[in-house]
C-alpha cells in the first residue's frame, strides 16, 4: 500500500527518519528551493529516490497544505509492543508509555504524537479497532513526529496487561470525583498514561486496569480540556517528575 506524504516538516521528518519505503518526491515549480526544501531533494539526492517536478495544482488534492512538495511512500510501519519495552532498556530509562484508549480525531493524535515524541515518550500503544490510524493527515498533525515514535497497534486489554508485569504503573486521565490529584498520583517510574476517547473517556475495562486514576486541577469556568491538550499536560508533568528525581 501507498500514500502520500505532503507538507514540508512531514515530508523532511520520513526522510529523516528513514523508517519507511520511498518512491518517489514531487517538487511543485517555482518553489523556492532553499531551507526545508533543500534539505528535503538532499536528502532524497542521497537516497537515490526519483525528483519530479510538477505544477503546484497537481499536489493541492494529495493533502491540507502541501507546501509545495509530496512525497510517496510504503504504509506507516507500526512495531510489536516489545520493540517498545527494549527501547527504554537500550536507553536505560524507567519505562514510560502513552496508551491511547480510542482516539478518532486525526488531530488529536497527531497532537499526542508530536508531544510523546517531543517528551521523549518510548512508544504509544493504540487500538487494532475504532480509533484513528496514522494516516497522512496524522503525519500532518504531528508535523512528522509520528515518524520517530514506535506505536502499537494492540488489544489494549492485554497490552496494559503485559506493561503491569513490567512493573508499570498504570495511570488513567480523567476528571471523575474518584480521580486523585496530579500531585497524589505516582509520576517517577515505570508508569504508562492512558488517556482516553475525546468524548466517552476510557471504556470500562481499560479504566478498572488502571492503578491510578489522575485529573488535572479546573479552576477557570470551564469543565474539561481537550484530550490531546490534557494528555500533553500531564505526559509534560511526568517529565518534569522524572527530572526532579533525578537530581
Amino acid at each position: 500500500m501507498k500514500e502520500w506524504i505532503v507538507g514540508r516538516n512531514p515530508v523532511f521528518e520520513v526522510l529523516q527518519a528513514k523508517r519507511r519505503d520511498v518512491f518517489r518526491l514531487l517538487v511543485a515549480t517555482g518553489v523556492d528551493e532553499k531551507g526545508r526544501v533543500h534539505d528535503i531533494m538532499r536528502l532524497a539526492a542521497a537516497r537515490k529516490i526519483p525528483l519530479e517536478r510538477v505544477p503546484r495544482e497537481r499536489l493541492t488534492p494529495m493533502g491540507e497544505n502541501p507546501q509545495g512538495v509530496a512525497l510517496e511512500v510504503s504504509a506507516y510501519p507500526y512495531v510489536d509492543l516489545n520493540a517498545i519495552l527494549e527501547r527504554a532498556a537500550e536507553r536505560r530509562e524507567d519505562l514510560f508509555v502513552l496508551v491511547l484508549d480510542i482516539i478518532q480525531n486525526p488531530q488529536n493524535l497527531g497532537t499526542l504524537l508530536r508531544t510523546a515524541e517531543a517528551a521523549g515518550v518510548h512508544g504509544v500503544v493504540i487500538p487494532l479497532r475504532r480509533a484513528a490510524d496514522v494516516t497522512p493527515a496524522v503525519v500532518s498533525a504531528s508535523a512528522g513526529a509520528s515518524e520517530h515514535m514506535f506505536i502499537a497497534q494492540e488489544n489494549l486489554a492485554r497490552a496494559i496487561e503485559l506493561l503491569k508485569k513490567r512493573d508499570a504503573w498504570i495511570v488513567g486521565l480523567e476528571g471523575s470525583e474518584e480521580a486523585k490529584p496530579i500531585d497524589e498520583v505516582p509520576l517517577t517510574g515505570p508508569l504508562a498514561l492512558v488517556v482516553g476517547n475525546e468524548g466517552e473517556g476510557m471504556r470500562l475495562l481499560v479504566r478498572e486496569s488502571c492503578d491510578f486514576l489522575l485529573k488535572l486541577p479546573m479552576r477557570g469556568k470551564v469543565e474539561s480540556l481537550n484530550a490531546a491538550v490534557a494528555g500533553s499536560v500531564v505526559i509534560y508533568q511526568v517529565v518534569l517528575a522524572r527530572q526532579a528525581k533525578s537530581r
